[in-house]
């Protein structure tokens, strides 16, 4: 029995291409690749039941904007972000088929194809954009892609008006009827990203180290010795800047375990490695901050690690009704988005909203830290949506929507910008992303009506 641990690229050890000379071969550049060799990476993070509009859309102009009360805590990754206005999920309307607007924000947002309305198990989708990606590209990296969640996994039983729970808890589908159940546990996808061998034995490995106090860093020691040796002395900075941060999230999620109460029964309903509130008595309540943070942690060291380069983060699905006692909020966030003009519901959902941006921010600030094989940030050479199917949660529309792309695509993207792309499908956004990563050209997708010309 093997242990095995990913890296992080190093110029030691893959080929490192500086630059691309003009007009030479540049079609022949590698799929999810910039143009310096770095590999791209893309993301879809999701946060549910809109935001509310007067306190989400910026002032000023393109490149003058100024940040709204909800984004400000983006203001230290302003410079690597664009905010899309115009985008639009008319999937997600309700037509014939009348109620169910969460169920049909969350089903369709990366698809662009309406759902057919069952309760059963006769649902049916559309294929996601990231697995379209993942496809193409997947076999470039030792996963396809990567599916997290911080929300519960239901994929039985009849959710919202009529609509099959399964559509309100999958972001990702590999086809019409076939979505990408979601990770929760952060343990779980630890170990899946950097145990080896079969999941008996990545149990077994688990379970010895667990017993013996040590981290995974312990028992590659002689191997770490020996990639440092080889190493140049600016990957020497970046494997103890990683391994690092591998121990980091370790700690993290053994202090979580450790916190768990001894009785078996009482933490039944929540995996191991889910963080728990300290204010909770039961040991039942996970407590979010952390919750969420670790999970994007995760996401960074499966991107910095080359782990994928396609992934989707469902922070909550559409239609979530928890309460946000983190921020002293103990009312449910989806009965709060129906406020019917309420002074004191608005302005709970608006700290919600800016809630979550802050833990945008704590990622974003995170990948723009963390330098990649050229040099650049894991930031630059990513491109990274932010947003939710829903826009105004009172009155579930899904015109307009909150969107943020944050990265550079590895220099393609244009950052540092508040644009209004005028009433088009968010899918075209979805063809210009599908257009970096490469492969095969995608001439339509979903309802999309064409490419976005200005990001």
């Amino acid at each position: 029995m093997g242990l095995a641990m990913a890296l992080p690229a190093l110029e030691s050890i893959f080929p490192k291409i500086t630059s691309v000379a003009s007009g030479a071969n540049e079609a022949a550049r590698l799929a999810a690749t910039t143009a310096t060799g770095a590999p791209l990476r893309t993301a879809f993070l999701y946060f549910p039941n809109g935001a509310i509009p007067a306190a989400w859309w910026p002032t000023g102009g393109v490149n003058d904007f100024v940040l709204s009360r909800t984004l400000k805590p983006l203001e230290n990754v302003r410079k690597h972000i664009q905010i899309l206005g115009g985008l639009n999920d008319l999937s997600a309307n309700g037509g014939a088929d009348g109620g169910g607007e969460h169920a049909r924000a969350n089903g369709t947002f990366l698809t662009g194809v309406r759902i057919k309305k069952t309760n059963g198990a006769d649902f049916h989708a559309g294929i996601s954009i990231d697995q379209v990606m993942a496809q193409q590209i997947g076999l470039l990296t030792p996963f396809r892609s990567l599916e997290i969640t911080c929300d519960v996994v239901l994929n039985t039983g009849s959710c919202d008006t009529d609509y099959a729970c399964v559509y309100q808890h999958n972001l990702a589908w590999s086809g019409p009827t076939t979505p990408m159940t979601p990770e929760v546990d952060p343990r779980l996808l630890f170990e899946r990203l950097f145990g080896a061998g079969t999941p008996q034995e990545r149990a077994k490995n688990l379970t010895m180290r667990q017993a013996q106090k040590k981290s995974i860093l312990d028992f590659l020691q002689s191997e770490r010795a020996g990639v440092s040796k080889n190493a140049s002395s600016r990957d020497r900075d970046k494997l103890e800047e990683y391994f690092s941060s591998v121990r980091y999230v370790e700690q993290r999620i053994q202090a979580a375990e450790k916190s768990r109460t001894n009785n078996i029964t009482s933490s039944m309903d929540v995996p191991d490695g889910i963080p728990k509130s300290d204010k909770d008595p039961s040991g039942k309540r996970p407590d979010y901050n952390q919750y969420v943070r670790l999970m994007y942690d995760m996401l960074l060291l499966a991107f910095q690690t080359d782990s994928t380069r396609i992934a989707t983060f469902m922070i909550g699905g559409d239609g979530h009704n928890r309460d946000h006692m983190e921020i002293g909020i103990s009312d449910g966030h989806h009965n709060l988005t129906h406020h019917g003009g309420r002074a004191d519901y608005i302005e709970k959902v608006a700290q919600i909203d800016y809630w979550y941006v802050q833990q945008l921010a704590y990622f974003l600030e995170k990948m723009e830290a963390t330098k990649d094989i050229d040099g650049n940030s894991l930031l630059h050479n990513s491109q990274i949506v932010y947003g939710s199917g829903c826009a105004d949660g009172n009155r579930h529309s899904h015109t307009n929507l909150p969107i943020i792309l944050a990265g550079a695509g590895g220099g393609v993207l244009k950052p540092g910008r508040y644009v209004n792309q005028e009433n088009v499908p968010l899918t075209n956004l979805f063809l210009n992303m599908a257009d970096n990563v490469g492969g095969k050209i995608q001439e339509r997708f979903g309802d999309s009506t064409g490419r976005l010309k200005n990001i």
